[in-house]
Order: structure tokens, then sequence, then C-alpha cells
């Protein structure tokens, strides 16, 4: 294969996030019923944080907080005890995405293969164990430990540092978001690969080495890549 080492994003690249769900799933146990409505004026908090988060306005413990302080003064439970609670939820109900399995399979023996996720280690942990996908992975790097998030290009450098450095030409970053993993992989100078969810755009100025709409799409893009 034409990469040697590839690295992963993980919500909604190799694994389901199903925040609305989730949240109904935390809530059921104070008793509430979340909506739709309820869940995006959680997002119109949400949203904001995490732009503020991939830009290092704000830490990790900022933005697990303030999502869920509505929440917390409502409940009267802390807001930290909450999103507990919400990362326990996520990794109970999450999935690998389509194709998932079969392409790591596929890269196994073949490529070193990492993540580099913005998400929070209590999940990442946890979900890795609950898909029992853990042993595919030579490294997983969580910003909140590192203390900075994609798109900062020394978050990849981090992640190359602890893969022992390989050829920047021979490395391939796949992701869903390109604020983050795109734009990331642009400002580091290694190639990309765009997994496209339907009513997605790439911003003007981000340009993926490779778009798909489809995890085995791109086990046959790196199938045939030589």
């Amino acid at each position: 294969m034409k990469y040697s080492h590839i690295l992963f994003d993980a919500d909604e690249t190799l694994f389901s996030f199903n925040a609305f769900l989730g949240l109904k799933t935390l809530f059921a146990q104070y008793d509430v019923e979340f909506t739709e409505q309820d869940h995006k004026e959680y997002q119109d908090v949400n949203a904001p944080l995490w732009l503020d988060y991939q830009a290092g306005r704000i830490d990790a413990r900022t933005l697990q907080v303030t999502r869920f302080s509505k929440w917390a003064e409502r409940l009267k439970v802390p807001a930290s005890v909450l999103n507990e609670g919400f990362l326990e939820s996520m990794a109970s109900i999450c999935e690998p995405l389509p194709g998932a399995r079969s392409l790591l399979a596929h890269l196994k023996g073949k490529a070193t293969l990492g993540i580099i996720t913005n998400g929070f280690a209590a999940l990442q942990e946890k979900r890795l164990a609950h898909t029992g996908l853990s042993d595919c992975f030579d490294c997983v790097v969580i910003s909140e430990l590192v203390g900075t998030a994609k798109p900062d290009p020394y978050i990849f450098a981090h992640t190359l540092s602890l893969l022992d450095n390989p050829d920047k030409n021979k490395v391939l970053m796949v992701g869903d978001t390109p604020s983050s993993d795109i734009l990331g992989a642009n400002k580091f100078g290694i190639d990309s690969c765009w997994l496209q969810h339907p009513g997605k755009t790439c911003p003007e100025g981000v340009k993926p080495t490779y778009t798909v709409q489809s995890l085995m799409e791109l086990e046959a893009i790196l199938g045939t890549d030589h």
C-alpha cells in the first residue's frame, strides 16, 4: 500500500455517535423524557463550545461542564455527574459504523493504525472495550489528555512521534469533520480522506486527498492502492 500509517478520527468515522439517543438514555435515569426540542437547545449550547475547544479557547473540562449547566440547575445534579452519565450512556449504545470492522481487518498487518480524537478519554476507552476493537490500534491519542485538539498540527506531530516518526508522505488521516480532521491534515502536511456523510459539505480551502461516502469505499481505494 501507499500508506504505512493510517490515522482515524473516532466519532462518526469509526463509531456511531447518536448523541440524541445517548441523552435520552441519560435523562431517562432522572425520569425525564428528553425531546427533539430539548436536543436542539442542548446543541445550541454544545456546538459553539466544540468550536471553542477545537480553537483552543476553552479546555475539555469547561466544555463538559458548561454543556450540562442548564440541566444541572434544573435537576439539582452536578453538571460533572451528568457529563459522566452521558459518556457512560454513549459507550453503552456505541457500535462501529458499517464497514469499520471489515476495513480494520483488511488493514491489519498491512499498515500501522492509530486514532486521533477530540473526544474524551472516559468515552474512548470504554467504547473501544465495548466494541472489541482495542487491539486494532497501535496508539490512541485523545486531545483531552494531550491538551491540544485537532486541527492543531501539534496533535498530529505528537501522534507520529509515538509511532517512531514515519515518512509523512506515507501517512493518511481519515475523518468525517473537515474543520478538524481534514484541515488538521492539511496544516500538518499529510494526505487525508474525508468520510462525507449525507448533506455535509466541505468548506472552501479545506482540501481532502480523497472523498468517500462509506468505509467500504475507502477499503476499495486502499485495496487497490500500490
